[in-house]
């Protein structure tokens, strides 16, 4: 029998080619496993509590693994717990190497329902809560992170609520005192009774759910809960709750165990910090830098506390430890809260850049000390931007009140801090978590500065002008306005992109970067106040 090679040999190139060419394709579909696995129940389906936290992950190399978005919920539309308690327990936990769950959507369908009694009665919210018990009963060396927020002040504005929300939000403010006792009276006989019912109602129920989710900490079933007072005042019905679950946290001695500080949305990102700091065997020390001494011991806007203080909480929280010195810090955390002192964008920007020469690791925070912007100071943007900080940085936020700010700027600057140490001598592990840090690091920017500082004013007046409800866009009114918003991000996205990238930087010296593209911009709760922006950018290690 006679073979004929050389055609065997290229009949069998011919078939190499041919499984090569779907093979490939397949296998850019399905890269190789990312180092770690975490299971995601996020706060709702809003970006600082879902896109944030996914996104922030892949910093660690970690992939985020959250339920299905339609169970989520959506603006007033609750969560279906039910649902995602079921889902909870199709997963294989022992795959994953770190959970975190947030008990309002796991018991009431997320963080508006919790601010209302509606359909989850105490008895359903506390029956609910047994699924911490199956997870830990499934997979008992699983770390479950756990959060829970305590009811701020005034309800959800909805488009419907107008007419007694900012009373409702006066009530609770001064109703626990005995002096205010006949303007309380007056504020009760004008806000619906139903209505202060539930409100009552639901505040009762959340901290019932909040001191059993302290038992779960006792009983280890949750091994780290952060208890976060949700936007409030130094004053107000909420006080009353705080301190009661701070004094059990106290009598059970769980204080290592329980934070009880301020936040809501920023959690999710605290608890992902804390757990790879936990799964790499890290703890930075940190050192905190104000521009201004005064600011720092003031409350923020919609805080109950100091400046200095919900930065100490923070820090705790991650996992990290804060410190005095200089010398002794692993990280330096910039925080700037001066927008309204002569000369001191500059002269804090230099510093910054001075440190960054010195190869300091440095977290910047810029917050708004007013609470009327809810986004990046201009001047001091422009500072960063000018010296060619950004890319420098570990970390930059500034978006909402402190605690959101200093929530997410922390984590992303504490997840980078780990993987810098440990995830970076493989070329491949290395170019997926420097495609991770600067996208997170550009998403900031663009939405924090150029989103919530330029483009939404000018969202802001076009509903204005054409008298649109701002609490609640109709859908016709909400495209209109995404369609503005995304012709002036996407002018900011590249001149911004082009200046980051266009910087010599000496930290990202082994690094490049593809030009990024595809910029989308939505408001998913037709309203102004969250924008999810995408982007596609691929970063990958070179001449080292």
């Amino acid at each position: 029998m006679h073979i004929d090679k050389p055609k065997l040999k290229k009949e069998f190139l011919l078939i190499t080619l041919i499984i090569a060419a779907f093979a490939l394709p397949l296998f850019a579909q399905n890269p190789a496993r990312l180092s770690k696995k975490i299971l995601l129940v996020p706060l709702d389906d809003r970006p600082p509590c879902l896109q944030f936290t996914v996104e922030m992950g892949k910093i660690g190399d970690a992939e985020i693994v959250a339920p299905p978005k339609e169970l989520l919920g959506r603006f007033t539309t609750p969560g279906d717990s039910d649902k995602i308690i079921e889902w909870l327990k199709t997963q294989d936990l022992k795959s994953f190497d770190a959970a975190i769950v947030a008990l309002d959507m796991t018991t009431y369908g997320g963080l508006v329902a919790m601010r209302r009694y509606g359909d989850t009665t105490a008895e359903i919210a506390l029956r609910r809560l047994e699924v911490f018990r199956d997870i830990k009963k499934r997979a008992p060396k699983l770390p479950v992170y756990a959060q829970s927020v305590i009811m701020r002040l005034a309800p959800t504005g909805d488009g419907v609520n107008e007419a007694y929300r900012d009373k409702l939000a006066n009530w609770a403010e001064i109703s626990p005192y005995p002096e205010n006792k006949l303007q309380t009276a007056k504020l009760e006989k004008e806000i619906p009774a139903a209505v202060l019912t539930d409100y009552k109602r639901a505040r009762e129920r959340d901290l019932r759910v909040n001191l059993q989710a302290i038992d779960l900490v006792k009983e280890k079933t949750i091994d780290y809960l952060i208890l976060s007072q949700d936007d409030a005042k130094p004053k107000g019905i909420h006080v009353a709750d705080r301190e009661r679950l701070i004094e059990q946290t106290k009598r059970l001695n769980l204080t290592e165990k329980i934070a009880v500080q301020p936040g809501a949305d920023e959690v999710s990102m605290l608890l992902l910090a804390r757990a790879t700091n936990a799964l790499y065997k890290t703890a930075p020390r940190i050192k905190a830098v104000y521009s201004s001494e005064e600011l720092s011991n003031k409350a923020m806007p919609f805080e109950d506390r100091a400046l200095k203080e919900t930065v100490s909480f923070h820090i705790k929280a991650v996992g990290a430890r804060e410190v005095a010195s200089e010398k002794e810090a692993d990280l330096l955390f910039y925080v700037y809260p001066s927008r309204f002192e002569t000369g001191r964008a500059a002269s804090f920007a230099q510093e910054i850049a001075d440190q960054i020469k010195r190869n300091k690791r440095i977290i910047v925070a810029d917050i708004d000390p007013k609470g009327d912007v809810q986004g990046g100071d201009p001047k001091f943007t422009f500072e960063l931007t000018k010296r060619g900080v950004f890319p420098e940085l570990y970390s930059y936020a500034s978006w909402n009140t402190a605690g959101n700010t200093i929530g997410t700027t922390l984590p992303q600057g504490v997840v980078f801090a780990a993987a810098h140490g440990k995830l970076l001598k493989s070329d491949q592990v290395a170019s997926r978590v420097w495609t991770a840090q600067n996208w997170f690091t550009l998403h900031r920017v663009l939405d924090d500065f150029y989103y919530h500082t330029e483009v939404r004013a000018k969202a802001k007046q076009l509903i204005a002008e054409n008298k649109w409800n701002s609490l609640r866009l109709s859908d016709e009114a909400n495209a209109r306005v995404e369609d503005l918003s995304t012709k002036l991000m996407r002018a900011a996205f590249d001149d911004f992109t082009a200046a980051y990238f266009r910087s010599q930087s000496v930290l990202q010296k082994n690094v490049r970067c593809a030009k990024p593209s595809n910029l989308t911009f939505d408001l998913p709760w037709n309203r102004t106040f969250e924008a999810e922006i995408d982007f596609d950018l691929q970063c990958q290690i070179a001449n080292r």
